[in-house]
């Protein structure tokens, strides 16, 4: 593979997500006092491996933000591309008067562990609970434990969706295996 040097511009720091965004776009669902609700959400992060722990950012002005803060856990569940009307739709709705689920078409499953609906239509479900809120005060940010996840078990990379800003969506695709280059940290 030939290496490339390239030309590059100024790029206004508000729009640097669209080459930074980390993973795939996930579908949030929250229940508090019976009621649920589904946020679509880009800002997340893996933090650690064991215990599993996810940060991720939820705007105050979120209706599931005081609805995780409040029950202290929520489901991350992962869509596919078939799901792109879904998570955009959800995305562009507030659940304040809303019952996503049944607006949306989408399953609500009962969870393990949390009491928290998981959406039987996604790839994923992560069954979380909140560990740590410092961060919720200065800077909406949540930290999370993974006590019980499920994949589905074909394909072996789903095809996720993932954020470019400004309504541009990338959809996961080609992979590049290089096992015998790979060497995993020691933990």
């Amino acid at each position: 593979m030939m290496k490339r040097a390239y030309k590059k511009a100024d790029l206004p720091v508000e729009k640097i997500r669209k080459f930074l965004e980390p993973g795939p776009i996930v579908l949030v669902s929250s229940r508090w006092k019976n009621k649920t609700n589904i946020m679509t959400m880009g800002w997340h992060t893996v933090m650690e491996f064991s215990p599993s722990l996810i940060g991720c950012m939820i705007t105050s002005a979120n209706h599931s933000y005081e609805m995780i803060r409040k029950s202290k856990e929520c489901v991350i569940n992962i869509p596919t591309v078939d799901l792109i009307n879904e998570v955009v739709g959800i995305g562009n709705s507030t659940g304040t008067h809303l019952d996503k689920f049944r607006k949306f078409g989408l399953t609500a499953e009962e969870a393990e562990i949390v009491k928290a609906p998981l959406i039987k239509e996604c790839y994923a479900n992560y069954e979380c609970k909140v560990v740590d809120t410092q961060l919720l005060s200065g800077y909406n940010f949540f930290i999370l434990e993974v006590v019980r996840a499920q994949a589905a078990v074909y394909p072996k990379y789903p095809r996720t969706v993932h954020y470019r800003g400004e309504g541009v969506f990338m959809v996961s695709g080609k992979h590049i295996a290089l096992p015998g280059k790979f060497k995993p940290q020691n933990l």
